[in-house]
Formats: C-alpha cells, structure tokens, sequence
C-alpha cells in the first residue's frame, strides 16, 4: 500500500518480470508451476532433526506436516526430500482442508456511498475495511471448479448480482491463481466493488489444469467456447506418446503447466530404475515415478523413456499458436517462463465470448500485465476487432512477443506499449482515453509471485513485492471507470 502511495519516481523497481499469470513454484495439487531458484535452496541437507523442522517451519510448511515428514523420511533426508514428501502427501488430500469455511456472501456496497475514484485515499480505506472484517478466512474453492458454466456443463449459473459500482462501464477481467493464502480472495472481491469470483480449472477446457479465479463484471449468457474445441486428454494432445504409455500410469490429464522443466538427470535417473526390471516395476518403483511425472508434467517418448514436455506442446495446451513464442532471439528458457505465466486462451476466450454481440465494431482494450497476450489472442479468436490495445507490460522478451503476434495477424488497429502500470497515471490514462476514446475493457493478472502455496520463502500475499501490484490494477480501474463516466 505504501507503493501506492508513492508518485511513479519514488518508487522501486522490482527485478522480475510481471506476466500476465506470476511464477507459481513447486508441485501442489495440481496448481503450482516450479520456480527453478527454490530447487537450489531446498536441496541443502540441514545437519539434524531441529534444524530441519525449524527450517521447514520457515518455508511456510505446518508444523505437524514437517515433524510427519521427518519421522517417515528418516532424519538423514534432505530438505529436498522431505518437502517432496510433504507436497506428495498434499496431493492425496482435498482441496477443501487447505481451507476454513467460506465466509457468508460479501456484503455488498453501499448503494448510497459516494466514491472518489481518483484519491489513492480510496485503497487505504478499502484496506482498513479488510483488516476489520477478518481477512484471514479462507474461500471454500467449488468442486467441481467449473465457475458459473463450462461447455461441458453450460448454465450453471445463469444470472447473478452486482453492486452499482461494480458494473460498468467498462468491463473488467481479473485473473489470479485459485489457491491463495487465506484472506487473498476476500480482498481481491472487496478491493473490486465485492464481486463474486468465478473459479474454473482449466482441465475443463484441455488437457492440463490451470486452477484459476476470475473477478469480473462480464455478463454470464450467451457464452460460446472456441472452436475446434482443443484435445481434452493427454493421448489427444500428445498422440504419439500412447505408444509408450504404461498401464500403471493412469493419467489423463496433465498438472499446471510451469515456468520451467525437469532436469535430464531426472528423467535419467527414472529410465535406469525401470530397465532394472524386465516387467512392470514394483509399486514403490511405479510410486516415485508416478510422483515425478505428476510433479513436472513427464509424458512417455520411448521404452523407459519420459521426457518435459517441449515449449511447442505447451503453447498448443495453453492455446497459443503455434511458433507463438519462437524465434525473434527468445531462448529455450524465456519460452518456458513466458508460457507459464500465461493465460489459459480457450478458458478466457470462454469468458470474454459474451462481448461479441455487444462490440460488432471492435473493441478498445487496456491490458494490465498483458503477458504474451492471452486474452488479446482469445479476443482476436472469438472475431472481436481490437481497434486500439494499450498493452502494459514489463517485461522485454513478452513485449517482443507480442508485437510480433500484432504483425504476423495483420491487426489494422492501434497497439500502444507501457512498459510498468506503476507509470500509468491518471493523466497519462486520461490522454490516452482522449486519443482513442473510452476502454471497453480492462483485462489483466497481476503477478502471483507471493500468492502460490509453492513459493516458501515469500509467500506475503497481496503485501508482497510483486503481488501488491494488484493494487495498482485497482486504482488504474477506478481511474477508468471516473475517465468514462465524464465522456458518457
């Protein structure tokens, strides 16, 4: 909230990139992608049973969960090892134990209130709100997490009720990782006029999960999903690993994709185990290899034989196209990273399709941390024109990126990079509005560096250095939306 308050040269600069999704760490239930810094830490042998319990404590793992781990794993397992342990143990358990009970339905705002939209005195406020209405309860997540209707099970949700100030315009599209520290989704819908937040996981729509909340104002009917609908299950998206697939690996769908990928002495070392038995492995054999492939999203390419996924699968998965991110001088490494920290495309343009109707002409977009360009891939996709796109981005190579995406579809409209949100203020906003007219959304997903259940050693939640970002998502929206009210 300081950072807020701070004029745009007061402020610091952050060293990591914001992408449109965040870094997501290690492997937890499906939902976390892996930060390759933290396998540095975790692999340090810590001397003896206190030490390793404090230090696990520090990673942000309970008590109870480490002492557990250490008594089956042995005092001499590494840290490594018994955070492995824990993750796996995390996998067999329902979502619903990472959370208390939901608190009752938001309470909505004040019809009668008078908001001033352009004080930063506003978010202050909201927070103080926060601390006072108990921010650490936790969301109860659906199960299914399929939001308000996917394809397979339309209509869910049909309808619904939003308070004055939450409707627009303009539209807007908020997007963060589902499982977040307690408290982080009850600010999130607080801090953007007490929306509901639509959960959906992304297996939904392909073949790998992405478990995701949405906060936004877009109307519910007449959703339409791209089409062709993309493969749903692993041998679809991957047909050529069928072939190899063992029968002791049951899975069908693929984990959060992430931002890097496992090590060849990994898969190495999972090859060496099988071709020590001429049939099926033992279970305990099958147990550590079914624990790795989930963990880092392994497919079978040959006899023994797993292998990552390639960035080109991926792009597919998330429903890029293809060469999205190739070329240009962007390594192997920087299409990992970019990708996953991106959006889902066919479960955002799910969302966006009930614009189509309503912006026959085109539409004017702000994108916050734009990424590689999810949701304007997802709206060039459902056939809506983007006249003019304001793409806010920090990052050089997802920049890159994204121009070249621009050209290579012969966009005929108007593309405009800003490098940091922290630099967009309200004249800055208001002489864009001036040029290209009104913003008929406001998409984005600020990072979610200190959100993932992964990230051990900076998990602040929307205090954190990246994280607390999704305050100046905020105040640009408030911006926007007082911006429109004067040219309405």
């Amino acid at each position: 909230m300081q950072a807020i308050g701070k004029s745009p040269q007061e402020q610091p600069n952050n060293d990591s990139d914001h992408c449109s999704s965040g870094h997501e760490g290690s492997f937890l239930d499906d939902f976390s992608d892996v930060d390759s810094a933290d396998d540095e830490v975790i692999t340090k042998t810590v001397s003896d049973e206190d030490s390793k319990l404090a230090f696990l404590r520090r990673m942000g793992y309970k008590e109870a969960d480490a002492s557990i781990a250490i008594t089956r794993c042995g005092t001499e397992a590494t840290i490594s090892e018994l955070a492995d342990f824990i993750c796996a143990a995390q996998i067999a358990k329902a979502e619903d134990a990472f959370f208390a009970e939901d608190e009752k339905k938001p309470k909505h705002l004040d019809k009668q209130k008078k908001r001033s939209f352009l004080e930063s005195e506003v978010l202050e406020k909201k927070r103080q709100k926060g601390l006072e209405n108990g921010d650490d309860e936790g969301v109860r997540l659906p199960n299914p997490m399929v939001g308000f209707g996917v394809p397979t099970e339309p209509g869910i949700v049909t309808r619904r009720t939003l308070s004055e100030a939450a409707i627009g315009p303009p539209f807007f599209y908020y997007e963060n990782v589902a499982l977040a520290p307690k408290g982080v989704w009850q600010t999130i819908s607080r801090f953007l006029y007490d929306v509901e937040p639509e959960f959906v996981d992304s297996k939904h729509f392909c073949a790998a999960a992405r478990k995701r909340g949405y906060v936004h104002n877009l109307p519910i009917h007449n959703r339409f999903p791209l089409l062709p609908l993309p493969p749903n299950t692993i041998h679809e998206a991957l047909p050529l690993t069928r072939k190899w697939w063992p029968a002791w690996d049951e899975r069908t769908k693929l984990n959060c994709l992430q931002t890097c990928i496992a090590s060849a002495k990994l898969t190495e070392k999972i090859r060496k185990a099988l071709e020590a038995y001429e049939g099926e492995p033992p279970l305990h054999v099958q147990k550590f290899i079914m624990d790795e492939c989930r963990k880092w999203n392994l497919v079978w390419v040959g006899r023994n034989k797993v292998a990552p996924l390639e960035a080109d699968e991926v792009e597919m998965l998330l429903g890029f196209p293809r060469n999205h991110t190739r070329g240009g001088g962007i390594s192997r490494t920087d299409r990992y990273k970019s990708l996953g920290n991106s959006f889902q495309v066919d479960t955002v343009a799910y969302h966006l399709s009930s614009l189509k109707d309503l912006f026959p002409g085109g539409i004017n977009v702000l994108s916050l941390f734009s990424g590689i360009g999810g949701a304007e891939v997802a709206l060039h996709r459902l056939g809506i024109r983007l006249k003019n796109v304001v793409s806010v981005e920090i990052s050089n190579v997802n920049r890159s990126i994204m121009s070249c995406w621009w050209e290579q579809t012969n966009q005929t409209g108007n593309l405009i990079h800003i490098e940091d949100v922290q630099h967009l203020t309200a004249d800055r906003l208001e002489q864009l509005m001036n040029m290209y007219g009104s913003f008929d959304l406001v998409v984005g997903g600020s990072p979610c560096n200190n959100l993932a259940g992964s990230n051990r050693h900076h998990r602040d939640g929307l205090e954190g250095k990246e994280s607390s970002l999704f305050f100046d998502y905020c105040r640009i929206l408030d911006v926007v939306k007082n911006l429109t009210s004067r040219y309405s």
